[in-house]
């Protein structure tokens, strides 16, 4: 990494200098506002941003807490030593860790030398890096895991990565333009997080550790993967026949997973491409409305002033050009 960039993250900030000076337990007021160890990203996050980094503070023992937000940890220098579910997780120079919001997980004391970076995301950030793999693999497992709303499963990945010159220049880009707060950061990093995504699935022999799924998360990403590559016609017969699923089953399972029905997962989808072609090209709305699937005019229009609380045409009058786009 480059050497001024790593002096600046190593900087002690007053969290730290207060724990050097005999502080022995987090300052938990400066992660949450709520009884249990719950990491809020907004505490962290800037209005309207999608991502933002945090140096993980040093000199301390942090408890098991979880976060309300997707977390990936990049180790800059030294070690960072996390506990899961019992397992202990020690990460070197290099190393990543991806924890989705189930994940709870308590770290040892860092040292001075010890250097992480905590990516804090919502994720919609994953949106674009899950649009650019285009096959199902594990970390689009783990993307699609996050949406789910109900009978959560922890997931995490931990590739040991060392000196991958790609992946260390790719997340020393993503540190240096969030730190100096990069017009269109968000934009510029998803598609940046996407590539190291790319890289990882072209080295898994670096995944050196992976929590387990089940048969339902198989058929739930399955799902999910299906609606955003196929949304203009996606139905759900063709999941069900897929997996030799009645629809009644297939419909509940969905349900129970992510919180919605199948219906509105591709309302979701469709109505964020649509979202897209208003801001990134000059089609018609009429277009853009069969483009996403829907023949009835009068119903997309209707459908999208309930969502956006205002015509399409003004949509694309009031955002286009803005850094990111939010469902």
């Amino acid at each position: 990494m480059d050497p001024d960039l790593l002096e600046r993250l190593a900087a002690v900030t007053p969290e730290e200098l207060a724990y050097l000076n005999g502080g022995d337990e987090v300052a938990k007021e400066l992660y949450t506002k709520k009884n249990r160890f719950e990491i809020d990203a907004g505490l962290f996050l800037r209005e309207g941003r999608l991502v933002t980094v945090r140096h993980h503070a040093r000199f301390v023992d942090f408890p098991a807490h979880r976060h309300n937000y997707i977390e990936i940890m990049y180790v800059c220098a030294g070690t960072i030593t996390h506990r899961i579910g019992g397992k202990e997780l020690v990460m070197q120079t290099g190393d990543m860790l991806l924890l989705n919001q189930y994940v709870e997980h308590s770290v040892k004391r860092a040292e001075a030398g010890d250097i992480g970076i905590n990516f804090i995301a919502l994720p919609e950030f994953f949106d674009i890096p899950f649009q650019m793999l285009k096959e199902r693999n594990v970390i689009v497992d783990f993307l699609a895991g996050t949406l789910r709303q109900s009978n959560p499963v922890p997931q995490y990945l931990l590739f040991g990565l060392k000196d991958e010159k790609p992946v260390v220049n790719l997340m020393e880009n993503m540190i240096r333009s969030i730190v100096g707060g990069v017009e269109k950061e968000d934009v510029i990093n998803q598609y940046s997080m996407g590539l190291v995504f790319l890289y990882l699935i072209n080295h898994m022999d670096r995944l050196t550790h992976n929590s387990s799924q089940n048969y339902q998360d198989v058929v739930i990403q399955a799902t999910l993967k299906y609606i955003d590559t196929q949304y203009k016609d996606a139905n759900l017969g063709r999941i069900a026949a897929d997996f030799h699923q009645s629809l009644p089953v297939l419909s509940k399972m969905i349900k129970k997973s992510t919180g919605f029905t199948f219906q509105e997962l591709l309302m979701r989808k469709r109505f964020q491409k649509a979202v897209l072609f208003l801001m990134e090209t000059d089609l018609p709305v009429e277009d853009i409305a069969v483009n996403i699937g829907y023949e009835n005019l009068s119903y997309f229009y209707r459908q999208f002033k309930q969502r956006y609380g205002m015509t399409p045409n003004r949509y694309r009058t009031a955002h286009k050009g803005d850094a990111s786009i939010r469902i």
